[in-house]
């Protein structure tokens, strides 16, 4: 039977593990963001988007709603 310092460790570890993986998710998105910031022109956007008709909307949700909030 784990002991109560055994049951905290694991959380801790639990939580620590998952704060790590947040912000790695949050990082990568910021990364992204920078990068769409590059496509300015109307060519680099229409460019971008035929690409982006290749994939699903399930596939490219993020990035289209990154390049919405970036136009507003």
């Amino acid at each position: 039977m784990p002991t109560t310092a055994h049951r905290l460790t694991s959380l801790w570890t639990t939580v620590r593990d998952q704060l790590h993986d947040s912000r790695e998710v949050h990082h990568a998105h910021a990364q992204l963001e920078r990068e769409l910031a590059s496509y300015r022109t109307d060519e680099d956007l229409n460019d971008l988007h035929a690409i982006l008709a290749r994939y699903s909307d399930t596939d490219t949700s993020d990035i289209r709603r990154i390049l919405a909030s970036q136009r507003s």
